[in-house]
């Protein structure tokens, strides 16, 4: 469990960068430029460790550069501000897949809820549509504030409250097909 978190950490990195920088300095184009510089060291970094990066690395980091670029030609922060919508548009294009969530679930789940899994899989793509959409209306307003909030608050919240939904769910369906299984 802490390595996903240490990957997410670092997958997210130039996001939470731009963060503290942000609210350290109240300058977007500082905490761009921050965010960028610190992109490309963490891959810098990682290249003379001799890790093997994955897709996501690369692809923020083209982001960061890309939409960072912007953000510093135009003095437009909405260029940056939509870098997570693109993450969980990605990310939701590629739950749409039947079952991805079935290899991340234990047998108890796989072997007496299958179907459910399976929708839960699509809901999550859902969720990560819903939150892209949330994104892209709040960087268009260009608030710095609000997409600081909605970014570090709302983003983590509604993930923290599906999963526990989820979990609930599960646990109540898994319960009732063990019942349901004795009985016969």
């Amino acid at each position: 469990m802490k390595s996903v978190f240490a990957r997410l950490a670092s997958d997210f990195l130039s996001t939470i960068v731009f963060l503290v920088i942000y609210f350290a300095t109240d300058n977007v184009l500082i905490a761009t430029g921050v965010a960028i510089a610190g992109a490309i060291a963490q891959v810098i970094h990682a290249r003379v460790k001799g890790a093997e990066l994955g897709y996501m690395t690369w692809a923020s980091l083209g982001l960061v550069i890309v939409l960072g670029g912007a953000t510093l030609l135009t003095n437009d922060p909405r260029f940056v501000l939509a870098k997570p919508a693109i993450g969980h548009i990605a990310i939701g294009a590629i739950m749409l897949k039947r079952g991805w969530m079935l290899r991340y679930l234990p047998p108890i789940v796989t072997q007496t809820i299958p179907d459910y899994a399976t929708f839960a899989g699509y809901a999550w793509a859902v969720l990560m549509f819903v939150l892209a959409g949330g994104t892209i209306a709040i960087a268009a307003t260009g608030d710095m504030k609000l997409w600081a909030f909605y970014v570090s608050v709302v983003l983590l919240g509604a993930k923290i409250a599906a999963f526990a939904i989820q979990y609930v769910a599960f646990r109540v369906l898994i319960g009732g097909r063990l019942r349901a299984a004795a009985r016969a």
